[in-house]
């Protein structure tokens, strides 16, 4: 990812250095485990966790030569650790150190993830109780449906991304394995304890078939997730640049003093940022389809995985990572304007209503066909002349309403209170 995306924490965990520092790690647990047992002298652990060290300049430079990373990484450690280099490595193939490491840092990128998630869980906690009661247009279609409140539009959010939330702990559990299992994982030559050792050091558990590559189906299932998330992202962005249209503007981005929106009009105020979360998501969402497609490699292992896993984890974790740490900033800085909600919901005549005054005709013995036609009929007149003919004046006119529903009964039907009613106890009930 290009820097202006992109958070250190996150980025670290993808950088060279924290790599070869977990290979060297897994290299040395796997030493340790093997002196134990008596495959290898006491002295290479010793050895390796006094004088184990590697030079990344130098690493490349081998690689220019040999055309493979971890022989250009072992080559690197053996300048520094010596004589007891020959004995690292023992009975262990690439994949051992490459998958087990990769199983490392997406389990570091997954525990990031998961507190990017706290944190918009906090933010739309927060702004979701403070709006339990502010009263808003609910639309289906982009069209005007029913009364709700713009804090159950954001339990609906905060519901999606709690269980985001179990979602990734449990994509992060199917991950979190280790393989230190030889050519074609049949353990002939490395002891299933040293897998077993290793994995117990690093907080990974064994993985069960390894075919000498942990399957991808794990990492398929973890990029998924992460799809889903970014999906739930732009899911809530796209409602925060409705609701900031010109036509509507019930809610905005916060605009800092000294902000400008356009270089030609010094009148915008964009929605740039939830903008910006759409565009984000779509480049998360890109690694899912590559990810299912590591699933299918010939037969115990190929490498048509390795060059994917390359751009496609770094390049998702990163940009998940900073997608969720700038929305829950918009959330939390979020302009909501409930005069203009109002304005919004009072807007067409009284139209939401219309399926009121609908039940309340059937209940009041008129056949459902009937009453809708009914009340349709006088709801497109208030249509019709956008608002200015109000709903209820027009039912009072009725005649074969006014037969049924008294107007003084009419007038209970046109309350918001009923709409809202058990809003605040769920509203509690998802944060809680």
């Amino acid at each position: 990812m290009i820097p202006r995306y992109t958070r250190p924490a996150m980025a670290e965990i993808f950088e060279a250095d924290n790599r070869f520092k977990i290979w060297l790690e897994i290299e040395t647990l796997a030493a340790e485990k093997m002196a134990e047992m008596g495959t290898v002298p006491k002295s290479v652990p010793k050895s390796l966790r006094e004088k184990g060290k590697f030079d990344i300049a130098r690493i490349d430079e081998i690689e220019k030569e040999v055309k493979h990373d971890v022989i250009a990484f072992l080559t690197s450690v053996a300048e520094y650790v010596g004589e007891d280099s020959r004995y690292v490595h023992q009975g262990m193939t690439s994949s051992d150190v490459i998958d087990t490491a990769f199983s490392v840092q997406l389990t570091q990128a997954a525990d990031i993830l998961l507190k990017d998630l706290d944190d918009v869980l906090a933010a739309l906690k927060k702004r979701a109780l403070e709006h339990k009661g502010t009263l808003t247009i609910g639309r289906s279609h982009g069209i005007h449906a029913e009364p709700t409140t713009f804090g159950f539009k954001l339990a609906g959010h905060y519901a999606a991304f709690k269980r985001a939330k179990e979602r990734l702990k449990n994509a992060r559990a199917e991950i979190a394995v280790c393989s230190i299992s030889g050519a074609v994982g049949t353990y002939a030559t490395v002891s299933p304890e040293i897998q077993k050792y290793v994995g117990s050091k690093l907080g990974l558990r064994p993985e069960d078939v390894s075919t000498q590559v942990i399957p991808r189906d794990r990492h398929a299932m973890f990029f998924a997730t992460l799809g889903v998330i970014a999906s739930s992202i732009e899911n809530l962005a796209i409602e925060i640049r409705h609701l900031q249209r010109t036509e509507v503007r019930e809610a905005e981005e916060f605009f800092s003093p000294g902000q400008k929106g356009s270089s030609a009009m010094p009148h915008k105020r964009n929605p740039i940022l939830t903008e910006n979360l759409t565009g984000l998501a779509r480049v998360v969402r890109a690694s899912v389809v590559p990810a299912l497609e590591n699933v299918a490699l010939w037969h115990e292992r190929d490498i048509s995985h390795s060059s994917v896993e390359r751009i496609m984890a770094p390049d998702a974790c990163i940009a998940l990572d900073f997608a969720l740490a700038r929305l829950a900033n918009v959330i939390e800085k979020l302009l909501v304007y409930p005069d203009t909600m109002m304005d919004n919901l009072e807007k067409m005549g009284g139209l939401v209503f219309s399926q009121k005054v609908l039940l309340a005709l059937t209940q009041a013995g008129i056949a459902r066909e009937d009453a809708y036609r009914i009340v349709q009929r006088n709801a497109m007149q208030v249509w019709e002349s956008r608002g200015q003919k109000k709903l209820i004046d027009l039912l009072k006119q009725d005649a074969e309403v006014i037969a049924k529903i008294a107007a003084k009964d009419l007038e209970k039907i046109f309350q918001y209170e009923d709409y809202i009613a058990a809003v605040g106890d769920i509203i509690e009930a998802v944060v809680a």
